[in-house]
């Protein structure tokens, strides 16, 4: 019996996590997983019903469980709020940080019925992309100290702060993961102006040299490697990288997919408890209006059977099973292009599809 928490939030996040909850309950019938979900209130929500975005007994049940499945959190109404009040600090950083979920692996993959909602030409996609990001997530400049804002309002500091041993148990998993991919490894920092980069770049070396000589390191300064990402995708395989550095070129990284709606992750820890959400956000705009990808959610919940419950199969099997989806021609509205042979449907009905190729 595995414990998996929950975490709907706001927005399409119920809407989307109704159907990763569908999903779960098919392939676990077939596998013979018992799984035992504990919903609870995150985010926006969770501040109207007790005026604080991650309330104690939500924490809790996390605590108690295997692995937490998450929405999303945030919206308009609740972004005039104090900091710490906001749904996303108040929720998701506290999360992470709490468990320690410091690797983020986010991977970008174009699957072949989408090569048409990739925004880059043809040719540079016509081999498919399939990277790994390995993103560096409880330290960096989103957590290191000090970090205010003057009492005059005239100048802010943030610190971007590492250590060796942050850096090299990030760098163990890109390099075991490497290992069973194509052996190829790109770090991206910004050794040319960071103390704290250039830390990074002597960490990874001498690991690198130490443990992982087998596998081809590369070194690449952060704007080049966002220029590299629209450029030449398929010169990466696993991309190695910090915190902030991380956040931007996931995010870039996101639109190769076709949708943002397409991009799931997973935020683990030494022990393998993890974190897994997509990262499309709330898109308030379309909530309630059963019309949002819930792909992303879907392959969440897939990485979780993954990573954490250690069920591989049973993940390599959602994920063909939404390739025939998607072959099949069945679009949602972020990735329908009208052309021939698509069909739209809606967020349930993506849903069913999904359950049905299984």
């Amino acid at each position: 019996m595995y414990k998996i928490a929950v975490l709907p939030g706001d927005g399409i996040g119920p809407e989307v996590m109704k159907q990763a909850i569908k999903v779960l309950d098919k392939i676990s019938e077939k596998h013979n997983i018992s799984l035992q979900y504990k919903f609870s209130d995150v985010g926006g929500i969770a501040i109207d019903k007790y005026d604080t975005p991650l309330p104690e007994h939500t924490l809790k049940i996390c605590e108690n469980s295997d692995a937490i499945l998450f929405g999303s959190v945030g919206g308009p109404k609740w972004e005039n709020l104090p900091p710490d009040k906001q749904p996303e600090r108040g929720a998701l950083l506290p999360l992470r940080k709490h468990f320690n979920l410091f690797a983020n692996i986010r991977p970008v993959k174009v699957f072949k019925p989408l090569k048409d909602s990739c925004s880059l030409k043809d040719h540079l996609i016509e081999d498919g992309i399939d990277i790994v990001i390995f993103r560096e997530l409880t330290s960096g400049i989103y957590f290191g100290q000090p970090k205010y804002i003057s009492e005059d309002n005239t100048f802010a500091i943030d610190t971007m702060k590492y250590s060796v041993s942050e850096i090299e148990r990030i760098a163990h998993l890109a390099f075991e993961t490497a290992r069973i991919r194509n052996k190829r490894v790109t770090s991206v920092d910004k050794a040319n102006v960071l103390m704290s980069s250039i830390l990074w770049r002597e960490t990874v070396t001498k690991l690198h040299k130490e443990e992982y000589p087998d596998i081809e390191l590369s070194h690449m300064y952060v704007d080049n490697a966002a220029m590299q990402l629209v450029r030449n995708p398929n010169q990466f395989d696993v991309i190695l990288t910090g915190n902030m550095f991380g956040d931007i070129l996931s995010d870039e990284a996101a639109m190769l997919s076709g949708s943002l709606g397409m991009l799931a992750s997973a935020s683990i820890n030494e022990s393998g408890f993890g974190l897994y959400e997509p990262i499309g956000g709330t898109a308030p705009d379309i909530a309630g209006q059963n019309i949002a990808n819930p792909i992303a959610q879907i392959l969440s919940a897939a990485y979780m059977l993954r990573y954490s419950l250690k069920h591989d199969e049973a993940a390599t099997k959602i994920e063909k099973a939404i390739e025939e989806v998607l072959s099949k021609g069945y679009r949602t509205k972020d990735i329908y292009t009208g052309k021939k042979g698509e069909i739209l449907v809606n967020t349930e009905e993506m849903g069913d599809l999904i359950v049905e190729n299984l």
